[in-house]
């Protein structure tokens, strides 16, 4: 997935989950985040950061906070990009067969999942979560609780009984990443559900992504382990 255009920027500081205050060109602008997540470890006063520049005039907010550098380690933080480069994956990495038929989000029992898929007989059932949380090349989810995403677990695998395929894909928003973890220390309930969800059958996918300043795409796999 891309971006039409991008800028630079200086972060300084965020108002509220929604807002951050950028120095772009010597003047502070108000700018969306698109990601309501915490990104403590990342969005720190003085970093460079990258932003879109939407299409749309009728805007309270010229500029979109998408990608930060953590040292030089470009993060991509848009909560929606995940999404698109699995959606893109889907169709171009053959992994769902040559032809598979894509239903986003889609509700199934008390959950909505953001995908289901039919490609021959086979029926998918998968939710994404994307990773932006890192340590020494260690990846981690989530990095706030996420009560939301135990009821998504949850919910695979019950439909593994109704004959569905399960899959957890968690889109690690950057490259060079070497092991994925949960953040047990954040929800450890996460994390136990995680682990006892692979065993039941439900697939875990852990992809990393080549991220530029104007694009993110899925690139490779990374091994995952947990604490039991």
């Amino acid at each position: 997935m891309r971006y039409e255009r991008v800028i630079e920027g200086t972060f300084i500081s965020r108002p509220n989950r929604f807002i951050a205050m950028v120095e772009i060109d010597g003047t502070v602008e108000r700018c969306h985040v698109k990601n309501t997540g915490r990104c403590r470890e990342i969005l720190i006063p003085g970093t460079e950061v990258i932003l879109s520049v939407p299409d749309n005039p009728d805007r309270k907010t010229k500029y979109d906070l998408i990608a930060a550098y953590k040292g030089d380690l470009l993060i991509n933080i848009d909560s929606q990009s995940p999404n698109k480069a699995f959606h893109e994956y889907i169709l171009e990495s053959g992994v769902f067969g040559d032809d598979p038929k894509v239903h986003p989000e889609y509700t199934h029992g008390d959950s909505r999942f953001d995908f289901y898929v039919e490609t021959g007989d086979r029926r998918i059932l998968i939710e994404v979560k994307g990773v932006t949380l890192e340590h020494d090349g260690i990846c981690s989810f989530p990095d706030a609780p996420t009560e939301r995403g135990v009821k998504h677990v949850r919910g695979l695998v019950s439909a593994l009984s109704e004959g569905y395929e399960a899959r957890i894909a968690l889109v690690v928003q950057m490259g060079r990443m070497t092991m994925f973890e949960p953040n047990y220390a954040t929800h450890e309930e996460f994390g136990i559900e995680l682990e006892r969800a692979e065993v039941a059958g439900v697939e875990v996918m852990v992809l990393g992504c080549d991220v530029t300043e104007d694009s993110m795409s899925i690139s490779y796999s990374i091994p995952h382990r947990y604490h039991s």
